[in-house]
């Protein structure tokens, strides 16, 4: 299958295809007489896989490891178990940061309805003076 059949199935761009190939999570297939790339069918499977895993928040060295271990035994699934764990962590750590940063803005945003004589406003001065939690 060519690329753009590929790309369309996938819900991915050509571009994508490329880069995938360049980082090697996809194995750059043969190519036809007149020079196109010719995909398995497989791929569209391999993809999915890719973008589900990103979707989740994996990286794309996460989702390499996951690809390597795809297939294996027992130590393989306590293997991406770790992963996972890992993954979720620094998902939470994230959630945490980007509440504060909700909080913080909150706030600042509270200070736009306080009365300002001299006319300043109070949250570009709070930013500027470091008044964030």
């Amino acid at each position: 299958m060519r690329t753009s059949e590929l790309a369309d199935r996938a819900g991915v761009n050509a571009e994508t295809l490329r880069y995938y190939e360049r980082r090697g999570l996809l194995t750059e297939p043969p190519r036809t007489a007149g020079g196109y790339r010719d995909y398995p069918s497989g791929a569209v499977e391999l993809l999915r896989f890719i973008k589900r895993a990103q979707e989740l928040g994996f990286t794309l060295d996460e989702v390499d490891e996951l690809l390597h271990l795809d297939g294996g035994g027992p130590e393989s699934c306590d293997a991406a178990r770790v992963l996972a764990v890992r993954r979720r962590a620094d998902l939470e750590a994230r959630i945490r940061d980007l509440q504060r940063m909700h909080d913080s803005l909150s706030e600042l945003v509270a200070t736009c309805d306080l009365p300002r004589p001299d006319r300043r406003c109070a949250l570009l001065d709070a930013i500027s003076e470091g008044e964030t939690q």
